[in-house]
């Protein structure tokens, strides 16, 4: 695993590998443990941060009871961007009081982004519902944008045709 995250850090435009986690949280969370059990990190959160940065996407798979596989559903990873946007307003205020409550306000802001609890959000792009395919929720312009930067004129076209038609 830690290789692996290593790997889609730096080597490749894109990291292909089999996991048996259940659930998307339990993939991320064994990824996590696996970097934190080699020494890799001594921070829970900073390994986590690594792993959801180069997860983009499960496809996750089963097996049906008369033994077939197929995709159950592809889930996109989307990584929560942590922005601290302190004010300095308390420089420009002359009492006392408005001076405190403008540090409070950043303190606030400090202790919101440090308790938030989870690195990431995820969302199933596609799911299998009796018998089908079905788009659940639309790709992320962040993801759309550096799949397009991967591909050609003309499959950016029919990529763009695709993403317009498959989520209405």
């Amino acid at each position: 695993a830690a290789w692996m995250i290593q790997m889609a850090q730096v080597a490749s435009k894109f990291t292909l590998f089999t996991h048996h986690a259940k659930t998307f949280p339990n993939l991320i969370t064994a990824l996590r443990n696996s970097l934190l059990k080699i020494g890799m990190f001594n921070s829970e959160n900073v390994a986590e941060v690594q792993v959801v940065q180069v997860i983009n996407f499960d496809i996750h798979l089963v097996r049906g009871t008369d033994g077939t596989r197929y995709i159950e559903r592809i889930t996109e990873c989307i990584p929560l961007e942590k922005e601290f946007t302190y004010n300095n307003n308390y420089r420009k205020v002359k009492n006392m009081d408005q001076k405190m409550d403008e540090f409070m306000d950043n303190a606030v802001e400090y202790f919101q982004h440090m308790t938030q609890t989870s690195n990431y959000t995820y969302r199933n792009i596609v799911e299998f519902v009796d018998g089908a395919y079905v788009f659940k929720n639309p790709i992320s312009e962040a993801n759309i944008k550096a799949m397009r930067e991967n591909m050609s004129p003309e499959d950016v076209r029919t990529f763009d045709d695709f993403i317009d038609t498959a989520w209405r």
